[in-house]
């Protein structure tokens, strides 16, 4: 089967456009941590790690920039944005503000979805690694929006967005959007909402690969980058 959809790198890049002027954002670890490399620079933007920080960057390409102190929740080395005054402190100030609803967007990844927009997001690998790490927090803390960021399937071809998580939740009707390589889809209490549709991609095609039945309404756009 020919693989069709966004790059990992276009898909967050769209995910990007979703941080607009004056924000304070959390991006979770995995996927959502490549989305600081395609803010642009002339905005304003704070970025929110619960390691504590407050106003960093993309990930430090170079490697004379690399500081074994300032990384980002996935412990990759970042760089600061100078024009958001960055700032440090303790894990008990950077989870005060991701609970105390001081956060105006959390994207967070998925390994599954609901129609109802809950969000599973963890597992515990039977090797000791993984965990649910900040995500209940972020997912429960009371941000202004929660983006579920992550590929429409699994490696094998099945869907991701379902009718009912199987893998136990992270969040209960907690996510607002849905952004993956194939599609935008709005949570709404009337139903997932197909807004937008990646290049060369049919709703048709979409659909074949998402378990609840998507709105068409109106018809979705093509994305723009």
């Amino acid at each position: 089967m020919e693989e069709i959809g966004l790059t990992r790198e276009l898909t967050c890049m769209r995910a990007a456009q979703e941080i607009t002027e004056g924000m304070y954002v959390n991006l979770g670890i995995g996927m959502p941590l490549l989305v600081a490399n395609f803010i642009p620079d002339d905005i304003e933007v704070f970025l929110q790690s619960e390691n504590g920080v407050l106003g960093y960057g993309g990930v430090a390409e170079d490697e004379k920039d690399w500081d074994v102190d300032l990384v980002n929740a996935g412990g990759q080395p970042v760089v600061l944005r100078e024009n958001s005054g960055p700032s440090f402190f303790g894990s008990l100030e950077s989870f005060t503000m991701i609970r105390g609803d001081h956060l105006d967007l959390v994207i967070l990844g998925a390994l599954e979805i609901s129609e109802k927009g809950d969000i599973a997001n963890w597992t515990r690998d039977p090797k000791g690694v993984g965990g649910i790490g900040g995500a209940m927090d972020l997912a429960c803390g009371g941000s202004k929006g929660l983006i579920g960021l992550m590929d429409h399937t699994t490696k094998e071809g099945k869907p991701k967005i379902l009718k009912k998580c199987a893998l136990p939740l992270t969040a209960s009707r907690a996510v607002d959007r849905i952004i993956t390589n194939l599609a935008v889809i709005d949570v709404t209490p009337k139903g997932l909402v197909l807004k937008e549709i990646a290049p060369g991609v049919t709703p048709d095609e979409v659909q074949a690969v998402t378990e609840p039945v998507l709105i068409h309404d109106p018809e979705p756009k093509e994305m723009t980058f």
